[in-house]
């Protein structure tokens, strides 16, 4: 039975009027394809099996028990017109929309011919841009987000449709390399296991698409387990239809998932009513897992011989062939025939896989596609000139980040921005009366956007980092570029699942299918008198060691739009580190460079020459350093040179050499804690390849290995202040 949100939901019996009347509009060809690929399913699944027992593949999770659910959802949607998310257990609804065995088998061999990830994922990880199903990862519930994502961009894109133009020759811009597709009425399908409804991620999606009533078609595969833990362990009651019931404007259904008739009709209706506008659908199948989790794991262990021969009546590939031969679709000799048929492609699709040629296994061909191989940060495309300009008032860090982000959103209207506290106002009516100013980020970097922009394009977003990260990554896949605020970088922690998982290897995951180079902006560091533990953490050393994801922190509001405006029109995810105490200072600050200024990543900026000695730093390290440098020449007559990274990831090996070969002493110093920290690669890349340029040891500034406390005499200490230095200047300068 289907529901409207707000009420109690019972499992659809397959004799219901409107599950008669669709068997009853099916020729008997449809449903005889409909078992075919159940069967299909099944017999992949098995061949896989005998693969991985024969050591020819090396991991096996299976599809068994959830084919008929699986096959009503394929069946139900549109191939390339729809978008899907789906997860490790749905062979089925992929050989629906149009998968073949040979390539599910070729991702199951790691050949380099596998179109899904040319040997990088684990097999029944499915992607294909051809199909529109998207790079999933083995994480359990981050797709429900990205799904989200991936339907708010689609209704982006209805309405606004110049967005998915390209633009125009000659400025690099990412644009070039993502093409947009869009329908009014597509649906995007997520599936999800019952045991990952557990998962935050899940419950902050159901929000999201509650509320925009979004085309999101969710369909929860309930075998009961997950791996070992029962049900009853993951959800309160044992039934999680019974605890969204109050989600409104969903469509809900429970289903038997091994009936085949009654799960086609549950999803029917449940895609004509997310394509038709009213909102997201929830299906509930209630399947079976006559196989264990994976080759992995053996479910004797924990279920009961009576549990298992219980679920063997009611595998919907046995129901299937009793209800095919009851009604008389067909008989023992043409069901014989088509499984015999089914056999000889899995043969032959096994045969194929294995003959196929394995991926190259150089340093080269395992980097490709870790990064845009089509417009990178460090393009020198992006090394343009300031122009002059009337105002040449100084600004500061704070209002040129704002300049670029309105200087970006009027030239390209695919750039979105969201995030806690972002907008102006939600309740935008006293805004645009004029009676309210509007607030636009806590640190109001973001002030007037909404307003000039509309509130489809600025807006806030709930109080959940992983809900903003996840959905920024769906946007971007479809074509989209969110720039996305996280309010403190001390929050970032919920959306580290989203970062480390999915937006860092979306490319590389997907051998160059799919990515998301979107924008997080991200204030960091402390120096803030009484920001204390939660609002002055510095920890950028955990996302500069994650690869896919580039990493810029600048120290001056010149870098900062220059480094922006790259950040936004190049081909890769950026994470943008803005130092909360450089946002209004007296240093750095700098006059409106023109609407076209940027920098590449990767190159770093001498801001003080000097022969004697050299800092190496960023952020707001980088003036105190030059404190702690003019102080030593005026006292000691040191001269030190003071080295900007500005970019943390790709950072400038070469303008590091160069000043360590010129001045043969070196520090780096950083904000965040020494131990463990930034600095101790590049000081030990140093020691490794400048060894005999150095006159003296490689010496590292940073905070102590606490966390920041909220007494200024404590925060004083704690962090590197110009003294510390001044002495380790000092010290050094003596070899």
């Amino acid at each position: 039975m289907a529901q409207r949100g707000n009420g109690k939901v019972a499992v659809r019996p397959a004799e219901s009027a409107g599950t008669e009347q669709l068997i009853a509009g099916k020729a008997p060809a449809w449903w005889v394809e409909f078992y075919r690929l159940m069967y299909l399913s099944r017999r992949t699944d098995d061949r896989e099996i005998l693969l991985k027992r024969q050591q020819k593949i090396f991991f096996q999770v299976s599809c068994a028990g959830h084919e008929a659910l699986l096959v009503a959802a394929g069946l139900a949607m549109k191939p390339g017109y729809d978008w899907f998310y789906p997860y490790y257990r749905d062979r089925a609804i992929c050989l629906a929309l149009g998968n073949t065995v040979e390539e599910q088998l070729l991702q199951a061999v790691g050949a380099a011919d596998d179109p899904a990830s040319g040997g990088r994922q684990m097999p029944s990880h499915w992607t294909s841009k051809r199909l529109n199903i998207v790079s999933q990862s083995s994480s359990t519930a981050t797709q429900c987000l990205q799904a989200v994502g991936t339907a708010e961009a689609g209704r982006y894109f209805v309405h606004h449709p110049e967005a998915a133009e390209k633009p125009a020759a000659g400025t690099p811009d990412y644009r070039e390399f993502k093409d947009v597709k869009f329908h009014g009425d597509e649906v995007t399908y997520v599936s999800i296991g019952e045991g990952s409804t557990s998962q935050g991620e899940f419950w902050e999606s159901l929000n999201t698409a509650s509320n925009g009533k979004l085309p999101v078609l969710y369909v929860v595969e309930d075998n009961g387990y997950a791996i070992s833990t029962p049900v009853e362990a993951n959800t309160p009651g044992g039934n999680i239809s019974r605890l969204i019931a109050n989600f409104p404007n969903f469509h809900f259904a429970e289903v038997d998932g091994t009936d085949a008739a009654a799960s086609y009709a549950a999803m029917v209706e449940a895609v004509a009513y997310c394509r038709s506008g009213q909102g997201p659908a929830l299906v509930h199948g209630h399947v079976v897992r006559p196989y264990s989790h994976s080759l992995s794991d053996d479910e004797r262990l924990y279920r009961s011989d009576e549990e298992l021969k219980a679920d063997e009546k009611r595998d919907p590939i046995l129901k299937m062939q009793m209800w095919l031969l009851r009604e008389g679709i067909l008989n023992e000799q043409g069901l014989k025939e088509l499984e015999r048929k089914v056999d000889e492609e899995v043969q032959q699709a096994s045969d194929r896989a294995l003959a196929a040629v394995l991926p190259v296994a150089t340093p080269e061909a395992i980097l490709k596609f870790q990064y845009s191989e089509d417009l990178k940060p460090t393009d020198p495309r992006f090394e343009t000139p300031v122009e002059p300009t009337a105002d040449d008032t100084e600004r500061t860090m704070a209002d040129l980040i704002n300049t670029c982000l309105r200087d970006e959103m009027r030239r390209d209207e695919r750039i979105v921005v969201f995030g806690e506290d972002v907008a102006d106002a939600t309740r935008d009516k006293a805004l645009r009366e004029g009676k309210i100013k509007g607030k636009g980020g806590v640190f109001k970097l973001t002030h007037g956007l909404q307003k000039e922009f509309g509130n489809d394009r600025v807006w806030n977003s709930p109080l959940a980092e992983a809900n903003i990260t996840g959905r920024a990554i769906g946007m971007a896949v479809r074509g989209l570029k969110p720039v996305v605020e996280i309010q403190f970088f001390d929050y970032i922690w919920p959306a580290m699942h989203q970062m480390r998982n999915e937006l860092s290897v979306m490319r590389w995951r997907s051998n160059g299918t799919f990515s998301c180079p979107l924008v997080m902006r991200v204030p960091i560091g402390g120096y803030l008198t009484g920001g204390s533990i939660y609002h002055s953490q510095s920890g950028e050393s955990i996302f500069t060691h994650t690869p896919g994801v580039r990493v810029v922190m600048p120290s001056n509001a010149l870098d900062a739009l220059g480094l922006l405006r790259t950040a936004i029109r190049c081909d890769d995810p950026v994470l943008f580190l803005e130092h909360k105490r450089l946002y209004r200072e007296t240093f750095g600050r700098a006059a409106y460079p023109g609407p076209n200024y940027a920098i590449p990543f990767g190159k770093a900026k001498v801001v003080r020459e000097g022969k004697d000695l050299t800092v190496i730093t960023y952020g707001a390290v980088v003036p105190r350093a030059l404190q702690a440098a003019q102080r030593i020449e005026r006292e000691k007559g040191v001269s030190v040179e003071v080295v900007d990274l500005r970019s943390l990831s790709p950072y400038d090996w070469e303008t590091i050499a160069e000043s360590v070969k010129k001045t043969n002493k070196v520090i780096v110093a950083h904000e965040d804690m020494l131990s463990w920290g930034y600095g101790a690669e590049i000081a030990a890349r140093i020691g490794d390849e400048l060894f005999h340029d150095l006159d003296g040891p490689v010496r590292r500034v940073g905070a102590m290995d606490t966390f920041v406390a909220y007494q200024p005499l404590l925060e004083d200490v704690i962090l590197p202040q110009p003294e510390r230095l001044y002495e380790a200047m000092v010290e050094l300068a003596r070899f």
